[in-house]
C-alpha cells in the first residue's frame, strides 16, 4: 500500500537552527513546488497560498466548535457552532517585511473589529489587537494568526475571502480560506523533561486519523523565535525523521486510529512555538498538520486550592503542621503567590507549593530561580461571569498579552460548557470548575432526567464531569487542560434538603476520575484551606489515595492522549463509562460506574457493592500487542486475564465505583508501578503526621483552625 518513501537527511541533532542548512529530499521539494500553491483549509494542506506576493498561507489549523448535548440549562442553548482557527503566514520573500498594526486586513470584507463588534468573532489575535511596534518578519520567518468564530456562519464548511495590504505593496491581494471539518489533526502536543529542569527537552504529538486511509508520519520540525521578545515571528528549525520515535514503530496510522511519535530536542526555549508534522497518505501525497502554543514542561501538579488563608495575625502557610497535611495528600500547588514568611523560610524547602496568581510584577516572577515554583498565571477568575458582568473574550485576551513576552504560562477559568467555546484558546493551559453536588452551578440540576423521571435539586449527574472535560478538550487541542475537583470546602450549605455540605468520600472520587479519564494534567481541589479540611476530615484519606494514584500513573497522563470514549448501558440505563489514554509505554483504561441512585432520605449519590462485568476496551494501533495487563489503585497492583481480538481488550472483573487497568506495550511495568506506588507510601509516612489514622494529629488541625480568643 505504501511505497516510494524517501528518508529525510537531516542536518544536526540541535534544534536551535544553528546549521547552515537543512538538506531535502525530492518528497520535500515537491511540497514546496509552486505548483502546489494552493490553500485548503484541512489540516491536510498540499502547499502554501500565496498572499499578497510576499506572504504565503502554509497551513490551517481548524478546531470546529462543540457543545455537550447532556447538559441542562434553563435557558436553551445554541448548538449554532462556529470553529477556532489558526493561519500559519510566512514571510516567502527575501526581505524582512514590517508588518503594523495599522496593516489594512479583511475577511468577508470586514476588519477584525467589525466582526467582533457584530458579535460573529469572539476574540482574535490579528495586528490591530497588537498594538505597538511593527512585527518584523525575517525571509522564511512565521507568524500565526487566530479568530474564534463564534456561530455556524463561522463554523465548518463555510469560507471567508482575507484581504491583506501590507506597506509598500501596490494593490491589496486576496486569498480564499475554506474552513473544512478536519479529518486528521494534532490532538496532543506536550512538551517533557526532568523535574529538576526549567526547560523542556523533549515532546511527544499525538494524531488523530479519521481519513478514509492510512497516514504514515514521515518527519516533523519546530518554528522557534530568536527570543521571547519576538514570539510572534518564528523561525524554521532542522526537519527530523530517523530520530522520531513514533508509535506504531513503522510510523503508519490506520484509517479511524491513532499515533504519533516522541523526539528528544535537547533544551528548548519557554515561549511560543509551531509544530509541521508531514506525513503521507496512501497514495504517496503529502500531508501536513500544524499546532501552534507555548513550550511549558509539562507537569502533573494537584492544587490544594486557596491554600493561603487567615488564621487571626498570621497565614495558614506558616503552619508546619498544615502544610505536612498537605506534603502526605500529594498537594504541590495552591492559589497564592510569593507569601513572606512561608515563601522566603526554608518552609518552602521542604513543603512547596507552586504559584497560581497574578504573578506581578513580571520581573520577580519570570527570573530563573522563581520559575520552578510557578503553576500558572490565573487572576481572571471567572470571566464567564465577571461578577455579574462577563468580561469579553476579547478582553480576557488583551489581560494575557503583556504574558506573552514573558517564560509564564497562562491559564483561565471556564465555568459554563454551554458558552466557554466563545474563550477556547485564550490561554496556555485552559481550566474549568463544576461541581455535582451542593455547589453553585450554571446548569439545572432538576431538569436532568437520570433516574427513572425522578428530579433532584442537590446533585447532578457525575458522568457530566466527564461531558465537560471532554468539551474543554476538544476546544483548545492540542494544548493540556486542567479541572477543579470538588474537594472538602466549609462554606457549601445544603442543597435541595441535603444536610452535607460537601461530597461524600464516592462522590468525591467518581468526580476526580470522570476528568482523570477524559485526559487532564493537572487536578485542583475546591478548597483544601485548613478550615475545609477540619470540617470534612472524612475526604482526607480519599484524597490522599486520588493523589497517590495520580503519581502512580502522572507518565500516562502527561504522555497520553485520550483515545476511546464509551457509555456502555443495561436495560436502558446507564451502566458504565468507559475510557483510554494511550501512551508510547501504555494505555490507561478505566471503568466508572454509572449505576448510582440518588438516596432520597440522605440526599447523597449511593453505589451497590461490586458486580460481575465483562469489560472491552479498543487499543490504538501500536498497543494491539500488550506485554502485560493488570489492575491498579491505592493499594496494590494486580494482574488481569484478558483476551484481544480485532484490538478489542476484553475481560472479566468483580467492581464497583473506579477501576483503573493498564495495558503496558512492554513487560516491567506492572512491577515499576508498584515500586512506585511503595515509594509513594513510604514518602507519606515519613511525613510523621496523619490526621485520618492519628486522633492527636487531627486534633493539632482543629486546634490550628479554631478561632483565636478575643
Amino acid at each position: 500500500m505504501f511505497h516510494r518513501f524517501h528518508s529525510i537527511t537531516e542536518s544536526t541533532d540541535r534544534v536551535d537552527g544553528s546549521t547552515i542548512g537543512t538538506p531535502c529530499d525530492e518528497r520535500f521539494a515537491r511540497w514546496k513546488s509552486p505548483a502546489r500553491h494552493w490553500f485548503s483549509a484541512l489540516l491536510l494542506l498540499i502547499g502554501p497560498a500565496v498572499l499578497a506576493a510576499t506572504i504565503s498561507l502554509e497551513g490551517v489549523h481548524v478546531v470546529p466548535h462543540v457543545q455537550s448535548p447532556e447538559m441542562r440549562y434553563r435557558r436553551t442553548p445554541d448548538f449554532s457552532l462556529g470553529a477556532r482557527v489558526e493561519l500559519f503566514l510566512r514571510n516567502s520573500s527575501s526581505n524582512t517585511l514590517h508588518i503594523p498594526a495599522t496593516s489594512a486586513i479583511r475577511l468577508r470584507g470586514r476588519t477584525p473589529e467589525e466582526l467582533l463588534k457584530s458579535d460573529e468573532w469572539a476574540w482574535h489575535d490579528f495586528p490591530s489587537a497588537w498594538g505597538g511596534e511593527p512585527l518584523p518578519l525575517p525571509p522564511g520567518a512565521l507568524t500565526v494568526w487566530s479568530w474564534n468564530g463564534k456561530r455556524a456562519p463561522w463554523g465548518t464548511n463555510t469560507t471567508a475571502d482575507m484581504v491583506l495590504s501590507l506597506p509598500g505593496q501596490p494593490q491589496p491581494e486576496s486569498v480564499s480560506v475554506a474552513i473544512a471539518n478536519p479529518t486528521a489533526w494534532i490532538s496532543a502536543l506536550t512538551f517533557l523533561g526532568s523535574s529538576d529542569a526549567i526547560q523542556p527537552d523533549s515532546l511527544v504529538f499525538h494524531v488523530a486519523n479519521q481519513s478514509a486511509g492510512p497516514l504514515k508520519i514521515e518527519a516533523c520540525r519546530l518554528w522557534l523565535p530568536t527570543s521571547n521578545a519576538t514570539f510572534r515571528s518564528l523561525l524554521p528549525q532542522p526537519w527530523i525523521s530517523n530520530r522520531l520515535d513514533r508509535f506504531p514503530a513503522n510510523g503508519v496510522i490506520p484509517a479511524n486510529d491513532r499515533g504519533g511519535a516522541r523526539l528528544q530536542t535537547g533544551p528548548l526555549p519557554l515561549t511560543y512555538a509551531a509544530l509541521e508534522v508531514r506525513l503521507s497518505d496512501a497514495t504517496d501525497s503529502p500531508v501536513t498538520l500544524w499546532a501552534h502554543q507555548r513550550i511549558k514542561r509539562e507537569a502533573f501538579d494537584i492544587s490544594g486550592g486557596w491554600v493561603a488563608s487567615n488564621l487571626g495575625t498570621s497565614n495558614s502557610l506558616h503552619s508546619e503542621t498544615y502544610l505536612r497535611t498537605l506534603k502526605r495528600m500529594h498537594i504541590n500547588a495552591g492559589n497564592h503567590q510569593h507569601v513572606p514568611g512561608y515563601s522566603d523560610t526554608p518552609l518552602f524547602e521542604r513543603y512547596p507549593l507552586k504559584y497560581m496568581n497574578r504573578l506581578e510584577p513580571l520581573s520577580q516572577y519570570d527570573a530563573d530561580p522563581m520559575l520552578p515554583r510557578i503553576h500558572a498565571v490565573e487572576f481572571l477568575g471567572e470571566p464567564q461571569y465577571g461578577g455579574g458582568k462577563p468580561v469579553a473574550p476579547q478582553d480576557c485576551w488583551k489581560a494575557f498579552a503583556p504574558y506573552a513576552p514573558t517564560r509564564l504560562p497562562t491559564s483561565v477559568t471556564h465555568s459554563e460548557e454551554r458558552i466557554w467555546r466563545f474563550y477556547a484558546g485564550i490561554s496556555d493551559f485552559p481550566h474549568y470548575d463544576a461541581y455535582r453536588v451542593t455547589a453553585p452551578s450554571p446548569d439545572a440540576w432538576n431538569l436532568y432526567d437520570r433516574w427513572d423521571g425522578q428530579k433532584i435539586r442537590w446533585g447532578a449527574p457525575l458522568e457530566t464531569i466527564g461531558e465537560m472535560s471532554r468539551s474543554l478538550r476538544e476546544l483548545n487541542r492540542p494544548r493540556p487542560v486542567a479541572y477543579w475537583s470538588q474537594g472538602a470546602h466549609h462554606d457549601w450549605k445544603g442543597y435541595g434538603g441535603r444536610r452535607r455540605g460537601s461530597p461524600t468520600p464516592d462522590e468525591l472520587r467518581l468526580q476526580a476520575y470522570h476528568a482523570l479519564a477524559s485526559r487532564i494534567t493537572s487536578l485542583y481541589w475546591f478548597n483544601l484551606s485548613l478550615r475545609s479540611l477540619v470540617a470534612f476530615p472524612d475526604l482526607i484519606d480519599p484524597i490522599t489515595r486520588v493523589g497517590r494514584e495520580i503519581r502512580m500513573l502522572e507518565d500516562f497522563y502527561l504522555e497520553g492522549d485520550a483515545t476511546h470514549h464509551e457509555r456502555v448501558t443495561r436495560d436502558g440505563r446507564p451502566d458504565w463509562d468507559l475510557d483510554v489514554i494511550a501512551a508510547p509505554r501504555g494505555a490507561v483504561l478505566f471503568a466508572l460506574d454509572l449505576a448510582y441512585t440518588p438516596d432520597p432520605v440522605g440526599k447523597v449519590f449511593q453505589f451497590g457493592p461490586p458486580r460481575d462485568v465483562t469489560l472491552r476496551f479498543p487499543l490504538p494501533a501500536w498497543l494491539r500487542s500488550p506485554a502485560e495487563v493488570f489492575r491498579v489503585d491505592a493499594d496494590g497492583v494486580t494482574p488481569v486475564t484478558p483476551s484481544l481480538q480485532d484490538g478489542i481488550l476484553t475481560f472479566r472483573d468483580r467492581i464497583s465505583r473506579v477501576a483503573i487497568y493498564v495495558a503496558a506495550s512492554q513487560a516491567g511495568e506492572r512491577s515499576r508501578l508498584e515500586s512506585r506506588r511503595e515509594a509513594l507510601l513510604a514518602a507519606e509516612a515519613a511525613v510523621g503526621f496523619d490526621p485520618t489514622r492519628n486522633p492527636e494529629d487531627l486534633a493539632a488541625l482543629q486546634k490550628l483552625a479554631a478561632p483565636p480568643k478575643p
